[in-house]
């Protein structure tokens, strides 16, 4: 069974810019279905200002919330199916640039750092939180997409 994802990105080059001297703003816009619209934005540490925009998402921002997200939202289902009960997830994902055995510059880890908060009568372990950790990462569609190293703050790799 195959799955569809579409966005749309726009550009557009300003009435003062010659585009040629490569002083062009990297501000763009990022569409996706339901209408909702994002700024985008090469990030301000590999193009300066003003030519980048500090109030935008840059690509490398996407991806590590794109990984934080799906593990989440994946862990979060797991939880739910053992009958763990979650009031609060708080995730706050580190991605680190490095660069490659050519030189070339790519996210080589994100590491998550999740504070969740559970309730209820039937609290979980830490060992069970633990292994649901890592059947979400196992599980998570973007994780499985990615050569990046992607850990769990506190939590063992197994």
């Amino acid at each position: 069974m195959a799955h569809e994802y579409t966005a749309t990105i726009r550009w557009t080059r300003g009435e003062d810019e010659s585009f040629s001297d490569n002083l062009y703003s990297r501000g763009h816009t990022w569409s996706f279905d339901g209408g909702i619209e994002v700024p985008g934005s090469a990030s301000p540490s590999v193009v300066p200002l003003p030519l980048s925009r500090e109030d935008a998402v840059d690509p490398e921002e996407a991806f590590v919330a794109a990984l934080s997200s799906c593990h989440m939202l994946t862990f979060l289902s797991i939880v739910a199916k053992k009958r763990f009960t979650v009031d609060r997830y708080e995730d706050k994902a580190l991605g680190i640039m490095t660069q490659n055995e050519n030189g070339k510059l790519f996210v080589s880890k994100v590491t998550l750092d999740p504070t969740i908060e559970f309730s209820g009568d039937k609290l979980p372990t830490p060992e069970q939180i633990a292994d649901m950790h890592h059947l979400a990462h196992k599980e998570c569609f973007i994780a499985n997409s990615v050569l990046t190293e992607i850990v769990v703050a506190g939590i063992p790799s197994h």
